[in-house]
C-alpha cells in the first residue's frame, strides 16, 4: 500500500488543478499590474513547481514572513477557488442556476424588482428541472418576498402553482432522505462486515430494510428519488448475496441516466457507482461475455466526456482498475493482470489521499488474489500484509479475516511452514473473536492443521477429500460467501491435477 502523505491544503487545492486551471488563475489573478508581484501568487508558484510541501523552503524562497503566511495561504486558497468557480460555471448547469439567483439579488437590493423576478421564474423552472430542492425553495423564496413587498400582476396567478410546486418538493426531499439513509445503512453495514454471514443476519437486513423500501415500489418517483430507491435496492441485495437482483436495479439505475443526459453529466460520480454495481453483478454471477460488453461500453463512454472532472476521473479510475482485475480472474490472463497492478501502484502513488481506506484494502486484496493465482506467493503475501497492518478491526472486518486465511494458504503453498500450528489457532481465535467463523472456514483450517500428519503420497487424496467437502457448500445460500473472496476450489483442483489455475480458468471459460 503506497503510503499516505500528511493532508495540506492549500498544496492538495494547487496540486489538484490541470495546467489550464493553472493558467487561467495566473490569468486571473495578475488581471492587475499590481498583482503580479503579490506574495500571495509567488506562494502560487512554490507551491506548484515543489513535490512535497514544506513550510521551511517556502519562507526561505518567497517574501513572506512566518506570522504572514497563514493568512497568505487562506488568501490564495480563496482567490483559486474563485478562479476555479469562474472556470466550472461554464459548463455546470447547477452552478448557473446559483449564479442567477445571486445575479438576482443583486437586481433585487438594486430596486430592479421585474427584472429580478423575472430571472427567478426561468431560474425556477431550471431548478426544479435539475431536482435542486433546496435551490428551488430558496428561489420560490426570493420570488414571494419580492410579490410580498412589490405587488406584481402574477401575485394571485402564480400563488396556488407555487403552494403545489413548495409541497411537492418537500414530499421529494423527504423521500429521498428515507431513501439515501437505508442506501448508506446498508453501505456502512458492507463497509464493517462485508456479505451477510449467517441466515440471522439475512433476516435482520430482510425485516428492517424490506418494509422501508417496500413502501415507496408503488409510488411515482421523480429522477433522484428513482436514483436513491435503484441504490437502496442495489446495496439491499449485494449485501445479500442475491446478485442477479442486484444486477437487475443496478441496470435500472444506469439506464435512468442514459435516458437523462443532462442529469448524467451533472452527477457523473453517482451514475459511475452505479455502473460500478452493475459490473459487480456480472462479475460475481460469472456473466463473462456481457461483462465485457459492459467494461468496454465504460472503457469507451469516458472518454467522450469532456467534462470529466477530478473527482470521476478518480472514481472511474477505481472501478476501472478492479473490474480489468476482475476480467482476470474470469478469464485466467493473470499476466495482463499483472500490467494492472502496476497501474494501480501509480494511481495510488498520484492520488492515495484521495482514496478511502475501504477501497486501498480492496485494491490490495484483489492485487494478492491475482498473485496467489499467478502462484507468486511473496508477493501475495507482500499485499496481504498491507491489509494486515490495519488497526481497526471494524473497517473491512471481511477483508482482514479472509487476508489471514489466505496468508495461511499461500504460506502453505510457498513452503513457509514455520510455527504453522500456532499461526493456525491464531487465526481460529481472530475468526471465532469476529464472530466470522463457518463451515468453510472450518474445514479449510482442519486441513491445514492435519498437514504435518499426512504423508506426501496421501496429500492429493486429502485435497481431493478437502474439494468434495467445499464443493458441496458452492450454492449454500450463506456458506457460498466464502467463494466470493477466495477462489479456493480453483486452487484445489489446481494442486490435484498439477494444471496452472490460470489454465483452469481458461478451459473453463471455452
Amino acid at each position: 500500500m503506497i503510503p499516505i502523505e500528511k493532508s495540506e491544503p492549500i498544496f492538495d487545492l494547487v496540486k489538484s488543478m490541470s495546467k489550464a486551471e493553472k493558467r487561467n488563475f495566473k490569468l486571473y489573478a495578475t488581471r492587475l499590474s499590481g498583482n503580479q508581484s503579490s506574495n500571495f501568487i509567488a506562494l502560487f508558484d512554490l507551491i506548484d513547481s515543489s513535490d512535497v510541501y514544506s513550510e521551511e523552503r517556502i519562507l526561505a524562497k518567497c517574501p513572506i514572513k512566518k506570522g504572514q503566511l497563514p493568512n497568505t495561504k487562506a488568501h490564495l486558497y480563496k482567490q483559486i477557488l474563485i478562479s476555479l468557480r469562474m472556470l466550472m460555471v461554464q459548463h455546470n448547469q447547477a452552478m448557473q442556476v446559483k449564479e442567477g439567483v445571486e445575479f438576482s439579488i443583486i437586481l433585487y437590493n438594486r430596486g430592479l424588482y421585474k427584472q429580478a423576478e423575472k430571472n427567478l421564474q426561468k431560474l425556477k423552472e431550471q431548478a426544479i428541472f435539475l431536482n435542486m430542492h433546496t435551490t428551488s425553495l430558496e428561489i420560490i423564496s426570493l420570488i414571494r418576498r419580492i410579490e410580498d413587498g412589490h405587488q406584481t400582476k402574477s401575485i394571485a396567478k402564480n400563488i396556488d402553482t407555487t403552494d403545489k410546486q413548495i409541497a411537492q418538493i418537500f414530499n421529494e426531499l423527504n423521500n429521498v432522505s428515507e431513501l439515501y439513509s437505508s442506501s448508506i445503512r446498508l453501505l456502512s453495514l458492507h463497509q464493517t462486515l462485508g456479505y451477510a454471514r449467517t441466515e440471522k443476519d439475512i433476516n435482520l437486513i430482510i425485516n428492517y430494510f424490506k418494509p422501508r423500501l417496500d413502501v415507496f415500489k408503488s409510488k411515482k418517483l421523480s429522477f433522484l428519488e428513482s436514483v436513491f430507491f435503484y441504490q437502496a435496492q442495489v446495496w439491499y441485495y449485494y449485501i445479500q448475496h442475491d446478485f442477479v437482483m442486484c444486477y437487475k436495479y443496478a441496470s435500472m439505475w444506469t439506464r435512468l441516466f442514459d435516458t437523462s443526459p443532462d442529469m448524467k453529466i451533472l452527477h457523473y460520480d453517482n451514475y459511475l457507482r452505479g455502473y460500478s454495481r452493475l459490473l459487480e453483478g456480472l462479475y460475481l454471477t460469472k456473466k463473462y461475455n456481457l461483462f465485457c460488453v459492459y467494461l468496454h461500453k465504460l472503457e469507451t463512454e469516458v472518454e467522450s466526456i469532456s467534462t470529466l472532472n477530478l473527482n470521476a476521473n478518480i472514481i472511474y479510475k477505481q472501478i476501472i482498475y478492479i473490474n480489468q482485475l476482475h476480467k482476470n480472474f474470469l478469464d485466467g490472463d493473470f499476466e495482463q493482470g499483472l500490467e494492472v497492478v502496476n497501474k494501480i501502484d501509480n494511481f495510488l502513488l498520484t492520488h492515495g489521499k484521495h482514496i478511502d481506506i475501504h477501497q486501498r484494502m480492496l485494491m490490495n486484496y484483489k492485487i494478492a488474489c491475482l498473485y496467489f493465482g499467478d502462484m507468486n506467493y511473496s508477493k501475495c503475501l507482500e499485499y496481504l500484509a498491507e491489509i494486515l497492518e490495519t488497526k481497526d478491526p471494524q473497517i473491512r472486518r471481511d477483508l482482514q479475516c479472509y487476508s489471514k486465511i489466505l496468508k495461511l494458504i499461500a504460506s502453505y503453498a510457498a513452503g513457509i511452514d514455520l510455527n504453522i500450528d500456532y499461526q493456525i489457532r491464531s487465526v481460529y481465535s481472530y475468526l471465532v473473536k469476529m464472530n466470522d467463523l463457518h463451515q468453510v472456514q472450518r474445514e479449510m483450517l482442519r486441513f491445514l492443521k492435519n498437514l504435518n500428519n499426512i504423508y506426501e503420497y496421501e496429500l492429493k487424496q486429502e485435497l481431493k477429500n478437502l474439494y468434495e467437502r467445499l464443493k458441496v457448500y458452492e450454492n449454500h445460500p450463506v456458506e457460498r460467501r466464502t467463494f466470493f473472496y477466495l477462489d479456493i476450489l480453483t486452487w484445489l483442483e489446481s494442486k490435484i491435477t498439477g494444471v496452472p489455475m490460470n489454465i483452469i480458468i481458461k478451459n473453463r471459460l471455452k
